[in-house]
C-alpha cells in the first residue's frame, strides 16, 4: 500500500511543476542575496561618508529582504503563492514585518 502511495506521488504533476519552479526561485534567490550584500555595503559606504543612511537604498533593501523573505517562504512550502515575476510585486507588502521605528 505504501509503495501504491509513492508511486501515485510521484505520478502528480503539480508537484513536479511545483519542483521545477523551486529550483527556478532558489537561482533567483541567489542573486538577490547578492544584491543583498551590494546594498548592504552601500548603506556602510553612505554612512562611512555622509553620517546618514541613503533612503533611497534603505527602500530598496527593504523591499529586497522583504522579496528574499517571500521567495524563502514558498521554498519552504511555508505557502503557495509564487514570488515575482510570477505574481506582483507589489504583493510583498501584505507580508508581515517589523515596523518601521
Amino acid at each position: 500500500m505504501q509503495q501504491e502511495q509513492i508511486s501515485e506521488n510521484l505520478k502528480k504533476i503539480e508537484t513536479w511543476k511545483r519542483i521545477i519552479l523551486m529550483l527556478i526561485y532558489a537561482v533567483i534567490d541567489s542573486m538577490v542575496r547578492l544584491l543583498l550584500w551590494l546594498v548592504i555595503l552601500l548603506q556602510v559606504g553612505s554612512v562611512l561618508l555622509t553620517g546618514n543612511t541613503n533612503p533611497n537604498i534603505l527602500d530598496f533593501g527593504r523591499n529586497l529582504a522583504t522579496y528574499h523573505y517571500h521567495i524563502l517562504l514558498f521554498l519552504t512550502f511555508s505557502t503557495e503563492q509564487l514570488p515575482f515575476p510570477f505574481s506582483d510585486w507589489n504583493l510583498i507588502r501584505d507580508l508581515e514585518l517589523p515596523s518601521k521605528e
